[in-house]
């Protein structure tokens, strides 16, 4: 049933992209985003449906992955050409095996990555989490960082009961109480609000950015073969991506009504607050200070140290600045 639905919205997606192509040729990408269509992933889609991929010559097809790591395996392998997820995922993948996959733009500027428990639980602080069972999905990039947050705060991780699941579990595993709490980015709270009320319980978020997790977080990616063969179609893309953005930002309700047009089955209230998620994330001081899409240096440094220290990587394993490409951002 499920694979059904998926194959539905994928669907979807094609006969979106084939009604706004352009009347002459256009050049065709595929672009994998890192999770379901939702709310908080309604950026490509939305360029794709209001034309303005198409109005830079493009036609856009839009996939969808199972988790950053396994988006840009696809990236990696041609089996997209650009798509979106964890910087700090692309950081460890570029340092184990050289992954042919770059970051063009930076997207979230604040980390979306947090800790749900429950208001009124144990779990006051991070620390809290010591004889706790905490469960994450499987493919998450927050999985990276997590060994680091939790020695970043004097947390002892043999005391942490760590479980991976399907994603589609964690909701039912904090509402039932089979999970003290769970890992996710704070784009997926609004099933656990919804679910949670429905029991008479409340959702505390505890944000990593609150515990010293700082840097960059969801990025756009391109894979090598794109930056070298296709410059100027990926400046197109990415030009037309960050417009995207910037309307999308100036009216969630119509990002709303147009994910409903694409997927029927969407409701335009949960689509709302999804996209609502992601607002904070992108449009903050920091976006307004060096704009959006910028890869700070200083901040991919942080973001690399990070992950390098969570999985136990010298800082010298890799140069981060070769695993960006700031010449597709406008000037």
């Amino acid at each position: 049933m499920r694979n059904a639905f998926i194959r539905s919205l994928l669907a979807a997606a094609s006969l979106a992209v084939l009604s706004t192509a352009p009347a002459l040729a256009a050049d065709k990408l595929v672009f994998m985003t890192d999770w379901l269509p939702g709310g908080d992933k309604a950026i490509p889609f939305y360029g794709m449906k209001k034309g303005i991929f198409a109005a830079e010559g493009l036609e856009v097809t839009v996939q969808s992955a199972r988790g950053s790591s396994e988006a840009l395996t696809k990236i990696g392998t041609g089996t997209a050409d650009v798509g979106s997820g964890g910087l700090a995922a692309l950081l460890q993948a570029r340092a184990e095996t050289s992954i042919p996959v770059k970051a063009i733009a930076g997207v979230f500027t604040v980390q979306p990555d947090a800790l749900f428990t429950i208001e009124g639980s144990p779990i006051k602080t991070l620390k809290d989490v010591e004889g706790r069972k905490v469960a994450t999905a499987t493919f998450t990039s927050s999985n990276v960082i997590w060994p680091v947050m939790l020695k970043t705060n004097n947390v002892d991780a043999a005391k942490v009961n760590l479980v991976k699941v399907d994603p589609a579990a964690l909701v039912g595993l904090l509402a039932t109480g089979q999970a003290d709490a769970t890992i996710n980015w704070t784009t997926a709270s609004p099933p656990f609000i919804k679910a949670l009320a429905e029991s008479g319980k409340k959702l505390k978020m505890m944000p990593w950015s609150e515990y010293g997790f700082d840097g960059y977080g969801y990025s756009l990616f391109a894979s090598e073969k794109l930056i070298a063969e296709k410059p100027d179609v990926l400046k197109r893309f990415t030009k037309a991506y960050l417009k995207t953005i910037e309307l999308a930002l100036k009216d969630k309700n119509d990002v709303a009504k147009t994910m409903k047009e694409i997927f029927p089955e969407m409701d335009v209230a949960l689509v709302v607050q999804q996209f609502e998620t992601i607002i904070p994330l992108i449009d903050n001081e920091i976006s307004k200070t060096e704009g959006i899409g910028a890869l700070d240096k200083t901040r991919l440094a942080k973001t690399w140290e990070w992950t390098a220290k969570s999985q136990d990587m010298p800082l010298n394993k890799i140069d981060p600045e070769k695993a960006i490409d700031r010449s597709f951002l406008p000037k």
